[in-house]
C-alpha cells in the first residue's frame, strides 16, 4: 500500500524535524562519527531500513571500516572497535530506545554520566530522541533506502 508522503503533506512538521536533525548534526560539539554511531544502532534497533542505510553509509564517510559497522548490532561482544565513550553512548541509546522497558534506569544513567559531560549527556540524548522520531516517521510513512538491488 502506498503511504503518504508526510514531506509533502505536512512541510511545517517537515522543516521542524528537520530543524531539529540539523542542529543535533551541526550544532552540538559531539563528534559527527558519534552522532551517526547512535544514529545507526537507534535506527537498527527500531528497524528502519531508509536509516540504517543512511547512517551505515554515512559511518564509512566518516572512516568507521565496514568490520566494525557490520558489527554494531553486536557490539557487546566486541568491545574493543569501540571507544569507552562509543560503548557508553551506544548503552545510553539502547537504554533510552527502549525506555518503555528500561525507564532509564538510574545504573544506566550513571553509567552514561561518567563517560559524558552533563551537557554532552543532555545532547546525547537529544540525539537519540531525534532519530527515534525520525525513525517512527521512516517506518510509518515507507522511506525507501538508496540502496539498490544488484543486477
Amino acid at each position: 500500500m502506498k503511504r503518504a508522503n508526510w514531506f509533502a503533506i505536512s512541510p511545517e512538521g517537515a522543516k521542524a524535524v528537520g530543524t531539529l536533525h540539523h542542529f543535533v548534526t551541526t550544532g552540538m560539539a559531539l563528534p559527527a562519527r558519534l552522532i551517526h554511531l547512535v544514529f545507526l544502532r537507534v535506527s537498527q534497533i527500531n528497524g528502519c531500513a531508509h536509516c540504517i542505510d543512511v547512517h551505515t553509509r554515512d559511518l564509512i564517510k566518516e572512516g568507521m571500516s565496514l568490520d566494525t559497522v557490520v558489527l554494531i548490532p553486536v557490539w557487546h561482544e566486541a568491545t574493543y572497535l569501540f571507544s569507552e565513550q562509543e560503548r557508553a553512548a551506544l548503552a545510553w541509546a539502547e537504554e533510552v530506545t527502549r525506555v518503555s522497558e528500561t525507564h532509564a534506569s538510574d545504573e544506566a544513567y550513571a553509567a552514561a554520566a561518567a563517560a559524558f559531560s552533563e551537557k554532552d549527556l543532555v545532547d546525547l540524548t537529544l540525539t537519540i530522541a531525534t532519530m527515534n522520531a525520525i525513525n517512527r516517521l521512516g517506518i510509518s510513512f515507507r522511506l525507501k533506502p538508496r540502496a539498490r538491488a544488484e543486477g
